[in-house]
């Protein structure tokens, strides 16, 4: 067994056990042991005593929009993954489209590999994606180790990456269900989409209209009988339906192969609270109203809701115009997602072991990232250093993100972190000069 070389120790160290007061072993990047908080410090270990803050497995999130390459003036590696490790995450997936090329081929991987290697301050995987016309592209792509496949029900929003007709679904799905990988959807029905309102303007009610639940719940139901049907494992993607929760939950009682995430934008904002032009606030499917919300949290405490990850879909000033329409939907929120959702799970008497199960240990099993998700012997010693009970008030010139746009401008959020570490090396520290290490994090890909 190598020497330990970093003893990290806390009054509050989440543990899959509970939170307790610990002395947390590291040696070659990895957890050797989780120790009495007053165990000996080995001979020539470093110890970090970080007193009463929480020390957190490091996040997972598995769904983000890095742009890079081809629309890296939306979002890049080298930014988002400053905008993550400022937050506490230490591992992100990035979503298949928005950058160009999109991630649909086994040599499109490969760029994006390319570009993403120098430039990663943490961890970083890949989803690839399903279109009408590279079913061919799936199982090889799956080899090449992505994490599995996201498709659209609806149109994206670039012509490059179009939605799967019903048929098309099928034989991706099937596909896919083959070889035993997942795939995660974006659910929205276009029918229903196509008989909502179609409405233009600043108002955000109007806009709320054009995306209606019964689009996400009708397409839920359906991709449910199709995963029943073909035995495959299914993902929703960010849902914002409560409409859609007691067919997820009968599904599950089932034992359809469905996990389900939603983000922290449709956990911590309302519709009523967005104002009328404010389009920082749009997202697909969008943030709708606080009894909705009420019921989203229900879900995630009982399990129906599996998850929580940001989403984070970021675009150019330019394209955030006051008309809901036509506007870029995306909320930027990497940076801030464990702050929000904190302040909003501890207000409605929720734990930050809990907040950890959604948005670590979770996320990490949704991926098959074994070493990833908990603070355990033989993970990765990846942590975020949470102070609870600290507050601030989001500005939007202190993001890391590329494009500083955010619907939290202004709010006062709950639980600052104090540094972020990743295999054992601190990579993000506010308190020092150059709070962000050189790049560090490694491309991942699926091993199992």
């Amino acid at each position: 067994m190598p020497d330990v070389q970093l003893v990290l120790r806390s009054t509050r160290v989440v543990t899959p056990e509970g939170v307790r007061p610990a002395s947390v072993t590291v040696a070659d990047g990895r957890i050797v042991a989780v120790l009495p908080h007053d165990a000996e410090v080995p001979v020539g270990a470093r110890l970090e005593d970080v007193g009463d803050d929480a020390l957190l497995p490091g996040l997972v999130d598995t769904h983000v929009h890095v742009n890079d390459p081809g629309r890296s003036d939306w979002e890049g590696f080298w930014t988002a993954t400053r905008a993550a490790a400022a937050g506490g995450i230490t591992t992100l997936v990035d979503m298949p489209l928005n950058s160009l090329p999109p991630t649909t081929t086994v040599g499109n991987l490969r760029v994006k590999q390319e570009v993403a290697r120098s430039k990663a301050h943490i961890d970083v995987g890949f989803w690839g994606g399903a279109l009408p016309d590279n079913v061919k592209d799936l199982r090889p792509l799956h080899d090449a180790g992505v994490f599995g496949f996201k498709c659209f029900l609806s149109p994206s929003g670039v012509d490059e990456f179009p939605e799967l007709d019903h048929d098309r679904l099928t034989a991706s799905m099937a596909e896919i269900a083959g070889f035993g990988g997942l795939l995660i959807v974006h659910a929205e029905d276009p029918h229903e989409l196509g008989l909502a309102p179609r409405l233009s303007g600043p108002k955000y009610a109007d806009f709320l209209q054009t995306r209606p639940q019964v689009s996400e719940d009708s397409a839920i139901e359906g991709l449910i009988a199709l995963a029943r049907r073909l035995g495959a494992r299914v993902h929703i993607l960010h849902l914002s339906s409560s409409g859609a929760l007691p067919l997820i939950a009968a599904a599950k009682r089932e034992g359809v192969r469905l996990s389900v995430e939603t983000c922290p934008h449709y956990l911590t904002l309302t519709a009523e609270e967005v104002p009328d032009g404010a389009s920082e606030f749009k997202c697909c499917p969008p943030i709708r109203e606080a009894a909705n919300q009420d019921l989203l949290w229900a879900a995630l405490a009982d399990g129906t809701i599996d998850c929580v990850v940001t989403d984070h879909s970021p675009s150019t000033v330019d394209l955030k115009t006051s008309d809901f329409a036509t506007a870029w939907g995306g909320i930027s929120s990497l940076q801030l997602s464990l702050s929000a959702i904190w302040t909003e799970a501890a207000r409605r008497g929720h734990g930050i072991e809990d907040v950890v199960r959604w948005m670590s240990e979770r996320t990490a099993n949704l991926a098959g990232l074994d070493r990833k998700g908990a603070i355990a012997p033989g993970r990765d010693a990846d942590f975020a250093v949470l102070a609870t009970d600290e507050t601030f008030t989001v500005d939007p010139a202190a993001l890391q993100h590329r494009n500083r746009i955010t619907a939290y401008a202004g709010k006062t959020l709950r639980g600052v972190v104090k540094s972020t570490w990743l295999r054992g090396e601190r990579v993000y520290d506010p308190a020092l000069d150059d709070r962000f290490t050189e790049p560090t994090g490694r491309l991942l890909e699926r091993t199992n």
